[in-house]
């Protein structure tokens, strides 16, 4: 199978191609058996949907999320924890599922995600992150911050350390995502609460088909509607949240997954996003494949795409964050 893998620095990037390996079992599940499929878009009604038996959500605010306009599940963002048998590297990894911002593909790109981490001996938590249109910009980008303060306070009686906190996203995930690597702090020492003391900085990011920027020649039109709203046409926004423009030295190291036919989320969306990273001299890998739908989530199923995860767990392997 031909993929296309960027290996350069970007204004001399090349492009090199080579045959993936064939796939590695999986390893034996901690979890119940999971049910991968490779229908896109997910069925309605996912984002609400009850985390598989065993898991439950855990409210980020136990008190009430601030900005929240209610009391219900769309205005209480969570997390669902997933934790495996071992975690020698002792890593944790906040995921983000997609869904333009006005649903999340929660099945599709969050429980399987958990699942498969834990799996493969990392521990995970599930975002649910609240949504528009009747939640915009800062309210999903204080819940990413949040979740990523929550997991570093709790990593150590999760089994994991606190350095060791990773971020995964799909498609607008992968926007939320690229947002927490450019827009984060060190925490306020002198909060009241003990989760806002703790870094909103990811140690690592997993970019899968992501959304980057808002500039009208590359974007996901929808992504940047909803997240905006009726400041969508604000150019101080759109820039603000182009993340490819807010990538500095400190943004932490990248995997990126993408395909050039990508028919929802336009390719350049993570070359962008990747050449930025190298301009800043930031690590990162990036596989782009010629052919694959919007959405393929795991892709285990998919001999064209699958082994885009092997790849992914050879750079966390290589960086630490995996064994």
């Amino acid at each position: 199978m031909k993929i296309i893998k960027i290996l350069a620095f970007v204004s001399a990037a090349f492009l090199a191609v080579f045959t993936a390996s064939a796939q590695t079992p999986l390893a034996t599940s901690t979890q119940q058996s999971i049910k991968y499929t490779s229908t896109f878009p997910p069925p309605a009604g996912s984002t609400m949907i009850a985390p598989p038996d065993g898991h439950a959500w855990m409210p980020l605010w136990p008190n009430g999320a601030p900005g929240a306009q209610g009391n219900g599940e769309e205005d209480t963002p969570a997390l669902s924890l997933y934790l495996p048998r071992a975690n020698p590297t002792k890593t944790i990894v906040v995921v983000a599922p997609g869904g333009g911002y006005v649903h999340l593909s929660m099945e599709y790109e969050g429980f399987q995600i958990g699942e498969w981490l834990a799996e493969h001996g990392v521990a995970a938590v599930v975002l649910r992150y609240r949504l528009g249109p009747k939640y915009h910009h800062p309210i999903e980008q204080g819940d990413a911050a949040r979740a990523i303060r929550y997991t570093r306070t709790h990593a150590a009686e999760w089994g994991a350390d606190p350095a060791h906190v990773g971020m995964w996203g799909f498609s607008a995930g992968g926007h939320l995502t690229a947002t927490a690597g450019t827009h984060f702090d060190a925490g306020n020492p002198s909060a009241a609460d003990p989760i806002d003391k703790a870094s909103s900085r990811p140690d690592f990011l997993i970019l899968a088909y992501p959304v980057i920027t808002f500039d009208p020649t590359e974007m996901h039109a929808g992504s940047r509607q909803y997240l905006l709203g009726d400041k969508q046409n604000d150019p101080e926004l759109i820039k603000l949240l182009s993340d490819e423009l807010q990538v500095t030295p400190q943004t932490p190291p990248t995997f990126l997954f993408s395909t050039t036919d990508d028919g929802t989320v336009p390719v350049m969306n993570t070359v962008l996003f990747y050449s930025a990273l190298v301009k800043n001299k930031v690590p990162a890998e990036m596989h782009i494949y010629r052919h694959g739908a919007h959405g393929a989530g795991l892709a285990l199923q998919n001999p064209e795409l699958r082994s885009w995860t092997e790849n992914l767990m050879g750079w966390m392997r290589a960086n630490g964050w995996a064994q």
